[in-house]
C-alpha cells in the first residue's frame, strides 16, 4: 500500500523537476537540457531523475504539458466568464498575473512552446493536440458560430489573441511590474476594440517594392539557402531545421551551406536580418504614401500578411529566438523592438490626424508585431479562403475593428 505522505512526496519531487527543466528549456533550449543538468539544478543525482523520468523526452513532455495545461485552465476560466468582454479581460489579466508571479521570483512555471515542431511526431501529436484544445477554449470566447464564415473569423480572433499573451513575456521585460495594470487595461482596449477611429475601416492600397519573391527561380545560392531556411525553421523550429536537411531541400551537399555560413547561427541571423529588412521596407513603402495614416498602417498590414500568407518566403518567426544564445538574442529583440516602435510612431501620427483612435501606441505596436509574425501560422487557415484577399481582411479585422466586434 502507497502511503499518502510517499504519493505527496513523489509528486512534489516529480514537480521540482519539471520546474527546473522549464527552467533550462527557457534559458538553452531542448537540446541543450540535459537529466545531468536537471538534476544539478535541484541537487539531485542523474539517477534520482531518472527514477522519476526514465527518458528526456517524457520530461521534455511533461514540461510543454504542464505550460498547456496552465494555459488550458486559464482558457476555461475565462470562458466561463459572463460575455466576450469578461472572458477578454479574465484572460489578460491572468497572463498578466502569472507574469507578475515570474517577477516577483517564481521560476518554471511557464516553458515557450516554440521547440515543440522539433520534437518526433509520436511526441509532438498529442502536444498539438492539447494546444488546439486551447485554441477552441479561446474561440468559444466569441460565442457559438453560425457558418464557415463565422467559425473561421472566430478561429482568427482566437489565433492572434494566443499569440499576444505568447508575445507578452517578450515586450514586458520593459515595464515596471507597477505599471503591469496599466498594460492589461490598454491591452484590452487595442484588442477588443482595434486602432482605427472609424471602426471596421479597412482599404488598404497595393504597395510596391523588392520585398516579394519572384516566379522565376533565379536566386542565388545564399538566397536560397536564407529562403529554405526560413521555411524550414517556421515549420520545424531552429532544432529541427538541421544542416542536413536544409542543404537536402535544395539538393546540395553541406559543403555548399558552409562555404557561405560558419555555423548555423549565423544563417539564423541571417534570416532574421533579411526578414527584418524586408518589414522595414514594407513599413517605409507604406508611410510614405500620399494618405493618414490609418490608411498607410493598414496597407503595411495588408501587405505583410500577404506575404505571411501566400509569399514563397515567409518572415522569419520569432520563435528562433529561443534557440540563440543571449548576446545574440539581445540584437534580434532590440531590432524587433524598433520596428514596433516605428508602428508606434505611425499609431501617433494616425491620432494626430484623426484616423487612428486614442490608444496606447507601444502596447498596439507590440500587438501588431505578434501578429504579423504569428500570420505564418494561419496558412492553412488563409488558404481555404476563395479570395486571398478576404483571408487578409478577416484576419486583419481584429487590428480594424477589435475581438468584440459584432460578427454578423
Amino acid at each position: 500500500m502507497i502511503r499518502p505522505a510517499a504519493t505527496r512526496k513523489f509528486g512534489e519531487k516529480r514537480e521540482a523537476i519539471v520546474h527546473a527543466a522549464a527552467v533550462l528549456i527557457n534559458e538553452v533550449g531542448v537540446q541543450a537540457t540535459t537529466l545531468a543538468e536537471v538534476a544539478r539544478a535541484i541537487g539531485l543525482n542523474a539517477t534520482s531523475v531518472t527514477y522519476y523520468f526514465p527518458r528526456k523526452e517524457q520530461l521534455v513532455v511533461a514540461v510543454y504539458d504542464q505550460t498547456l495545461t496552465l494555459m488550458e485552465d486559464i482558457a476555461r476560466d475565462a470562458l466561463s466568464q459572463a460575455d466576450p468582454a469578461a472572458r477578454l479581460r479574465h484572460f489578460i489579466a491572468a497572463h498578466v498575473e502569472l507574469r507578475k508571479r515570474i517577477r516577483a521570483g517564481e521560476r518554471g512555471l511557464t516553458v515557450a512552446l516554440s521547440e515543440i515542431r522539433t520534437l518526433d511526431t509520436e511526441v509532438q501529436d498529442p502536444l498539438m493536440a492539447h494546444y488546439l484544445r486551447v485554441v477552441d477554449l479561446v474561440r468559444r470566447f466569441f460565442g457559438e458560430w453560425h457558418d464557415n464564415a463565422e467559425r473561421a473569423l472566430f478561429s482568427a480572433r482566437a489565433h492572434i489573441l494566443l499569440e499576444a499573451v505568447m508575445w507578452w513575456p517578450v515586450w514586458s521585460i520593459r515595464y515596471s511590474v507597477l505599471d503591469f495594470a496599466r498594460i492589461e487595461e490598454r491591452l484590452f482596449d487595442v484588442l477588443a476594440h482595434g486602432l482605427p477611429a472609424q471602426r471596421g475601416r479597412f482599404e488598404p492600397e497595393p504597395l510596391t517594392g523588392g520585398w516579394r519573391t519572384g516566379e522565376d527561380d533565379d536566386a542565388t545560392q545564399n538566397e536560397a539557402f536564407l529562403r529554405a531556411a526560413t521555411v524550414m525553421i517556421n515549420e520545424r523550429g531552429y532544432r529541427g531545421a538541421s544542416v542536413n536537411r536544409i542543404a537536402e531541400s535544395l539538393n546540395v551537399t553541406k559543403g555548399s551551406f558552409y562555404h557561405h555560413h560558419e555555423a548555423k547561427d549565423d544563417l539564423v541571423l541571417a534570416c532574421f536580418q533579411q526578414s527584418y529588412d524586408r518589414l522595414s521596407t514594407v513599413q517605409i513603402a507604406g508611410r510614405d504614401i500620399g494618405t493618414d495614416y490609418w490608411k498607410r498602417l493598414s496597407s503595411v498590414l495588408a501587405e505583410l500578411v500577404d506575404l505571411q500568407f501566400f509569399d514563397r518566403t515567409p518572415l522569419l518567426r520569432t520563435t528562433a529566438l529561443q534557440a540563440l544564445d543571449t548576446e545574440h538574442k539581445s540584437g534580434v529583440v532590440t531590432r524587433s523592438n524598433r520596428l514596433a516602435r516605428r508602428f508606434a510612431g505611425m499609431l501617433i501620427d494616425g491620432i494626430a490626424d484623426g484616423s487612428v483612435r486614442p490608444i496606447d501606441p507601444l502596447v498596439a505596436g507590440q500587438v501588431i508585431m505578434s501578429t504579423v509574425n504569428s500570420a505564418y501560422e494561419a496558412r492553412h487557415w488563409a488558404a481555404r479562403f476563395e479570395q486571398p484577399e478576404k483571408a487578409i481582411e478577416t484576419y486583419l479585422s481584429v487590428m480594424s475593428e477589435g475581438v468584440l466586434a459584432p460578427s454578423r
